[in-house]
């Protein structure tokens, strides 16, 4: 079978107009086969059967329904890896919900915008999270909204997510059918430029998330796969839970926190043979003390997220016995340049290239001044070209047309990245620079909207603008440079409680490693803040030290 017919093959189960996903990401795989193999924070591990996950699903499905949830109604997950999250995406997706993932890592402002963009009628929590949905100014009270928590001993008025199961009749579950058009998950950005936007991503995607497993990352059935990115987060969800559960194929969770001596004990002790992590995963294991342990091999690397330095690249295969090869792709595309694994696609890794267009995909890049096809070697803008595309499913985001008419050129042909690079004769593809001032920090995009947001509603800040800086370990790192309003003077202590604030107030990993205190922000004559002039010298600036 050809990449081409592979494609057509999936769209004609994902985007048909009856789709039965409990049979599709559950049931038509063997019950005694694995879906995910638990970690647990005491590095134990809990294998998950089809069976299992069969069974657990659909009393979760019939939890949802008699809590009176209905096909296209949102529930959120703000829960780690574990058990208790694949039953509760997988009941969602078998009752016809829409599934809201919710970052752990996420304080209760950045929960509370998205509950609210998403209007999610049942949220279930992890223990150690539910008190982020407490009632505050961050998060107004909604009596409608139930909250289901992933333990035993619950408060008045939440429900307990064990005693739910445990009382649910699997037979009861629904028979949900849903079109490829309908929702299967809704996220949302990074506030790149704004407020985040919500993102519908329909169930046609799956499609285009097996394709990147099957001919991206080369997943097969003898392979010991680990994708270690949060699932709160696109590349988790997509090719961590969704695409294995397509696919049939096996992924690893772990619950315990990163560490390289971590890493290197579930490679090792599980005998991972294909990984997919961000560079900084990477990074971090060439940079730790602990060394790689004896008869480490693996049979595929991949890294998603922010571009990958060479040396890594190298040092891949050199220590993994794999070279680590860049992918490309965005929270409205999934994965869609890729150096591919698959020996239908697979090509010598070029310096500095993110890969060439997935099979379903056709990529470009534009002059800068004109829906033009730039000459080859020449910087502009990444495009993908909707004429040869037929896994693109992003069609715009949630109640904001005019954002969505950004994305798109007007005669509906391309589709604009936002991101500039430059493409060579072969149809490599290179990235240069991003136009949105979006951070890439240890894979997570970033927006400086939403810190900036944070800053500047402390009554001692009059403006902020937020930039990545290089850094040597996480790509990227978060810097604010900050003008204090008149009578407030800096200090080591101010700069401490507004990078406090940041963690309170929306992440503890968004918070600026360091802030600036200036006289003034440099800026277009209209007013616009121009952040690249102080990513250039901060850049310099640590280029020299």
């Amino acid at each position: 079978m050809t990449p081409d017919q592979r494609v057509a093959e999936l769209l004609s189960v994902f985007d048909a107009t009856e789709v039965d996903l409990g049979r599709e990401l559950c049931d038509r795989h063997p019950a005694d086969a694995v879906g995910f193999t638990v970690v647990q924070p005491d590095l134990s591990t809990v294998d998950l059967s089809y069976g299992d996950l069969g069974e657990s699903s659909r009393r979760m499905a019939a939890v949802l329904t008699e809590l009176g949830v209905r096909p296209g109604d949102r529930v959120a997950t703000l829960m780690g890896k574990s058990a208790d999250f694949v039953t509760t995406v997988l009941g969602i997706w078998r009752a016809g919900a829409v599934h809201v993932p919710l970052f752990t890592a996420f304080a209760p402002p950045a929960i509370g915008l998205r509950l609210a963009g998403s209007d999610a009628r049942v949220v279930v929590v992890d223990p150690g999270q539910r008190s982020k949905l407490d009632p505050s100014e961050d998060l107004p009270a909604d009596p409608s909204r139930r909250i289901v928590v992933a333990g035993d001993a619950v408060a008045e008025g939440d429900l307990a997510l064990s005693e739910l199961l445990a009382a649910a009749d699997p037979a009861s579950a629904p028979a949900v059918v849903r079109a490829g058009s309908d929702e299967l998950v809704r996220l949302f950005t990074s506030g790149t430029t704004g407020t985040p936007k919500g993102v519908p991503i329909p169930v046609k995607a799956l499609a285009a998330f097996v394709i990147y497993l099957e001919y991206g990352l080369d997943v097969t059935a003898e392979d010991v796969y680990w994708n270690a990115a949060d699932p709160g987060w696109a590349y988790g969800l997509y090719y961590g839970i969704a695409a294995p559960l397509a696919l049939g194929r096996r992924n690893i969770l772990l619950q315990a926190g990163f560490t390289p001596e971590t890493t290197w004990k579930v490679i090792q002790d599980l005998g991972v043979t294909n990984l997919a992590a961000a560079p900084t995963v990477y990074r971090s294991l060439r940079s730790a003390t602990t060394p790689a342990p004896a008869g480490i091999a693996l049979r595929r690397a991949s890294s998603a997220g922010e571009p990958l330095n060479p040396d890594v690249v190298q040092w891949g295969a050199e220590v993994l016995g794999s070279e680590i090869h860049d992918t490309y792709g965005q929270t409205e595309l999934g994965m869609s340049i890729v150096n591919g694994w698959h020996p239908e696609i697979a090509a010598e890794v070029r310096h500095g290239s993110m890969g060439r267009a997935m099979p379903g995909w056709a990529a470009t890049v534009l002059k800068d001044d004109a829906d033009e096809v730039a000459d080859a070697g020449e910087l502009g803008r990444v495009v993908i070209d909707l004429a040869g595309s037929p896994l693109m499913w992003f069609t715009g985001y949630v109640d904001a047309p005019e954002k969505t008419a950004e994305r798109f050129s007007a005669d509906g042909r391309w589709y604009y990245t936002g991101d500039a690079g430059q493409m060579d004769d072969d149809g490599f593809l290179y990235f240069s620079a991003r136009d949105d001032d979006v951070i890439i920090m240890a894979g997570y995009r970033i927006g400086p909207f939403e810190v900036e947001s944070v800053l500047v509603g402390d009554p001692r800040v009059a403006e902020a603008a937020v930039v990545g800086v290089p850094d040597a370990l996480r790509g990227e790192v978060v810097e604010a440079f900050v003008v204090l309003a008149p009578g407030t003077e800096p200090s080591v202590e101010l700069a401490e409680e507004l990078k406090q604030r940041v963690k309170t107030k929306l992440a503890a990993h968004l918070y600026p490693r360091e802030i600036h205190f200036v006289a003034s922000l440099p800026k277009t004559p209209s007013g616009k803040i121009q952040r690249f002039e102080l990513r250039r010298e901060r850049a310099a600036q640590v280029a020299s030290s």
